[in-house]
C-alpha cells in the first residue's frame, strides 16, 4: 500500500489556499502547503470581506484578527457628476449573523491572519516553492515534483490529495479540466496614490479621508480610498483593454502617472497626483473550470473561476470553496487512515472498478467515485456559476463599453441621484442585496449530504429557523437555551466539527456515535425530540423528528466519521 508523506497538499498561498490548508489541518490532517513566490507581499487586488465569509472563517479563530486590522463600519461618497450622494453601509439590517455588516480589509492583511493562525499549529508556508510536475498514482492519491529556489534537489513528494489554489494560470487545474469563457473588453486599473490638491486654476479642495469615494461615469467606475498598501492611497478603475494583453499568470505592467490623472480628471474627482507608488493593469476574464476535481486533484478559488471584480466576489467565492472542501479532505484523510490501519494485506492491484464505499475507502477503492468528496464539485461549481453570471451582469452596468450601459451611467444614474438618499435608507432593500452578494441565500438542498429524514407525521419543530430549517441551507445564528445558559448557535458551533443539536426532549446520542470532532448540543428551550446535525462548514445537513440513531450513523459513515 502506499504510504503517503501527507494527507493533503495545498498549492498557492492566497487566501483560498491558506483557508484550505487551516480549514483541513483543524480537522486532523496532515497539510503541507507551498508558495512559488518567495516573499509574503503582493499587491491587494480584493479589498472587501462579506459577513457570510466571517461566519465560515470563525470556528478557524481568525475573524478577531481580520475585524481588528480591517474597517468594519466604512462609508462612501457616490459622486454623480456635480452631485455627491453620502451612503451609509456601516450597520446593516442583517438578523441571524454576528456580523451585520461589511469588512474593508485588504487581501494581504487577510492572508497576513490566515498565515499566522497556520503557523501557530505548527504549519509554515513553504515560500519560494513551486510544484513543476504532477502525476495521479494508480491506486488512489498523486505524486507531486516540487522545485524551491534554493538550490537544494527537487521533492517528490506523495500526497493523498492535492488542492491547485494556484491562480488563473493553474497548473493543477490543467490536469484537471478545461477552462470555460471568455475576456472582458476592459481591464482593471490598480494602483497605491499619493494624492494632493487640484493644481490651479481648479479651487483647493482635499477629499475626505476616512470614506470610500465612488465614481460613477460613463466610461466606468473609479473608486479611491485611503487603505493603499505602498501609500496612502488606493485607486481602483476599469479601462478599455488594448489590443496587446499580457498572458495570464504574467506580471502586470505599470501604468503611467499621465493615465491615471486622466481617469482621474474624467472622474470629476478633485485631486492631483503627486506620486505613483506602484500600479498595474489588470487583465479581466469571466472563466469556469469544466470541472473541479479529479480522482486525487481538486482547484479551488481562482483556479477554478475568474471573473469581475464586481460585487467583491473574488476572496469571498475562494474562501466559500476552501471551507467547503478542506473539512471534507480531512474527514476523507481520516478514514483512509483508519482503514490503512485495519488492512491486513494490501490490496489488489488488477481487477474490476470497486463500488464507492464510505469517504476513505483506499486502494482501488480511493480511485472509485467518493460521494462525499464528489460532493465539492457538485456543491461549489453550480454555485460558483451563479457568481460568475451576477458578476458578468454587475460588470456590464458598471463599466461595460455598451452604447446602452454607457448611456445609464452617464444619464440615468445621475436623473436618480435626488432618490438614492432614500433608497440607501430602506433597510430590507440594501439587506436583500448585501444577503445575496454575501451568499447567505446559497443552499445545498440536492446534495448527497442532506439528508431529510421523514420517520414520522409529526414536523420538525423549534428547529434554529423560524420556518423550519431545511438540510442543504445556512443555519442561522439564532439566540438558544444551552446546558442553562442563553447563547447563540454559531458561538456553539465555533468549535471546528460536526454539531448535532438535540431538541429537548430528544433521547441521548449513544457514545458510539460521537467522537473528536462530532459535538453535541441540547437545546432546552426548542421543545420536541427530533435532532438536526450541521456541517463543518455551518449548513444542516441531516433533519430529523426524532434521534434518528441509523440515520446518523449512515451519514457520519458518508462523511468519514463512523466506520463502516
Amino acid at each position: 500500500m502506499t504510504e503517503f508523506d501527507v494527507d493533503v497538499l495545498v498549492v498557492g498561498a492566497g487566501t483560498t489556499g491558506l483557508t484550505v490548508a487551516l480549514q483541513a489541518h483543524a480537522l486532523g490532517a496532515r497539510v503541507r502547503i507551498v508558495e512559488r513566490r518567495s516573499v509574503p507581499f503582493r499587491a491587494s487586488r480584493a479589498t472587501v470581506m462579506h459577513p457570510r465569509t466571517l461566519e465560515l472563517l470563525r470556528p478557524l479563530g481568525v475573524t478577531d484578527a481580520l475585524l481588528a486590522r480591517g474597517d468594519a463600519s466604512p462609508s462612501a461618497r457616490l459622486h454623480l457628476k456635480t452631485q455627491v450622494v453620502p451612503v451609509s453601509i456601516e450597520q446593516l439590517d442583517l438578523p441571524g449573523t454576528e456580523f451585520p455588516h461589511l469588512l474593508l480589509i485588504r487581501q494581504a492583511d487577510a492572508e497576513a491572519v490566515l498565515a499566522a493562525a497556520l503557523a501557530e499549529r505548527g504549519v509554515i508556508v513553504e515560500r519560494g516553492t513551486e510544484l513543476v510536475r504532477l502525476a495521479r498514482l494508480r491506486h488512489g492519491g498523486a505524486r507531486a515534483l516540487l522545485r524551491s529556489g534554493d538550490g537544494q534537489a527537487d521533492e517528490n513528494l506523495l500526497c493523498r490529495y492535492l488542492v491547485g489554489c494556484d491562480g488563473a494560470a493553474s497548473l493543477v487545474r490543467r490536469s484537471v479540466g478545461g477552462w470555460l469563457g471568455g475576456d472582458f473588453a476592459e481591464d482593471a486599473v490598480i494602483a497605491d496614490l499619493e494624492l494632493g490638491p487640484p493644481l490651479p486654476p481648479a479651487p483647493p479642495v482635499t477629499l475626505e479621508p476616512e470614506v470610500v469615494h465612488v465614481v460613477v461615469g460613463r466610461r466606468g467606475l473609479v473608486i479611491l480610498f485611503n487603505r493603499g498598501e505602498r501609500a496612502t492611497w488606493r485607486m481602483l478603475a476599469t479601462h478599455r483593454a488594448g489590443a496587446v494583453r499580457e498572458p495570464f499568470g504574467q506580471p502586470a505592467p505599470p501604468v503611467p502617472a499621465e493615465e491615471l490623472q486622466r481617469l482621474l480628471d474624467e472622474s470629476g474627482l478633485p485631486t492631483h497626483v503627486d506620486a505613483v507608488a506602484w500600479s498595474a493593469r489588470v487583465r479581466l476574464q469571466h472563466r469556469i473550470a469544466s470541472r473541479f476535481s479529479r480522482g486525487p486533484l481538486f482547484i479551488a478559488g481562482d483556479a477554478a473561476h475568474v471573473h469581475s471584480p464586481a460585487g467583491a466576489q473574488g476572496m469571498n467565492a475562494g474562501i466559500h470553496d476552501a471551507v467547503n472542501l478542506g473539512w471534507k479532505l480531512a474527514f476523507a484523510a481520516g478514514a483512509a487512515r483508519r482503514a490503512t490501519g485495519r488492512a491486513e494485506e494490501p490490496p489488489a492491484p488488477t481487477g474490476p472498478a470497486v463500488p464507492a464505499g464510505p469517504a476513505g475507502a483506499s486502494g482501488p477503492a480511493a480511485q472509485a467515485r467518493s460521494p462525499l468528496l464528489d460532493s465539492y464539485a457538485q456543491e461549489r461549481r453550480p454555485a460558483d456559476l451563479a457568481v460568475l453570471r451576477l458578476t458578468r451582469l454587475m460588470h456590464w452596468a458598471e463599466a461595460g463599453s455598451h452604447p446602452f450601459a454607457q448611456l445609464a451611467r452617464a444619464v440615468l444614474v445621475p436623473a436618480a441621484a435626488p432618490l438614492l438618499p432614500w433608497l440607501t435608507r430602506q433597510r430590507r432593500l440594501t439587506t436583500a442585496g448585501v444577503r445575496t452578494l454575501a451568499q447567505f441565500w446559497l443552499r445545498y438542498p440536492t446534495s448527497v449530504l442532506s439528508v431529510d429524514v421523514r420517520a414520522s407525521l409529526v414536523p420538525v419543530r423549534g428547529a434554529l429557523a423560524r420556518r423550519g430549517l431545511r438540510p442543504g441551507s445556512r443555519v442561522a445564528d439564532t439566540l438558544v437555551r444551552c446546558d442553562g445558559r442563553r447563547v447563540r448557535a454559531h458561538e456553539l458551533m465555533a468549535t471546528p466539527g460536526v454539531h448535532v443539536f438535540l431538541q429537548a426532549g430528544a433521547r441521548e446520542m449513544p457514545e458510539r456515535l460521537r467522537g473528536p470532532f462530532v459535538h453535541v448540543h441540547r437545546l432546552d428551550d426548542r421543545p420536541g425530540t427530533g435532532m438536526l446535525v450541521v456541517r463543518p462548514d455551518g449548513y444542516a445537513a441531516v433533519r430529523a423528528p426524532v434521534l434518528d440513531e441509523r440515520a446518523l450513523e449512515a451519514w457520519l459513515r458518508l462523511v468519514g466519521l463512523a466506520d463502516g
